[in-house]
């Protein structure tokens, strides 16, 4: 990785744990930029932090964050593999979900980070992600397990983990599944 765009990166982890752009800065412990290597083919897109994340800073470190690796290291890989980061940048109160103009505030972070990356493969886990790097807004239930290839990037479009646990027996079959395609797709562009 070239030493500007590991400054650049830098930079916006700065800027997001100082930035007052919506409301979601009022209540916050910590901002959580994103966590993981910069040098990664690998970059994983939740949604926006929750309680856990808020205290620690970092993105998925609770329970979802557990299923996360454990569903990384069935396939082989583990966090420090990959970058992972949110599509918004602070906790929403409550976990609510996140607004539209909180959205709009932290889509710029979110776009530089993945121009900066440059990962070949992207992995959208929920709803919001999905709809804010494709554009498309359908419940996820219409796009679980799809690939997308855009701007010459595969785009892997799955539950979040935490919907996952929620509906644990209904659902980690199809979510295992769906990290043996992400596999497959690695494996293309490895």
């Amino acid at each position: 990785m070239k030493k500007g765009v590991l400054t650049e990166l830098r930079k916006i982890e700065e800027e997001v744990k100082g930035c007052q752009k919506c409301r979601l800065y009022k209540e916050r412990k910590n901002a959580v930029p994103g966590n993981g290597v910069y040098d990664t083919k690998i970059m994983l897109i939740g949604e926006a932090p929750g309680r856990n994340e808020d205290l620690e800073g970092l993105p998925f470190v609770g329970q979802a964050g557990k299923l996360l690796e454990q569903m990384l290291n069935n396939i082989g890989l583990s966090r420090n593999d990959i970058f992972i980061t949110n599509v918004v940048k602070c906790r929403p109160p409550e976990n609510r979900d996140p607004m539209t103009d909180e959205i709009e505030a932290c889509k710029p972070y979110l776009f530089r980070q993945i121009e900066l990356v440059d990962p070949k493969l992207i992995i959208l886990v929920g709803k919001y992600s999905v709809s804010t790097v494709l554009g498309i807004n359908l419940k996820i239930s219409h796009l679980k397990g799809r690939v997308f290839i855009k701007e010459g990037r595969y785009i892997f479009c799955t539950y979040h983990p935490a919907f996952v646990l929620r509906n644990y027996s209904s659902y980690i079959d199809e979510y295992t599944y769906h990290f043996e395609k992400i596999k497959k797709i690695i494996e293309k562009i490895q």
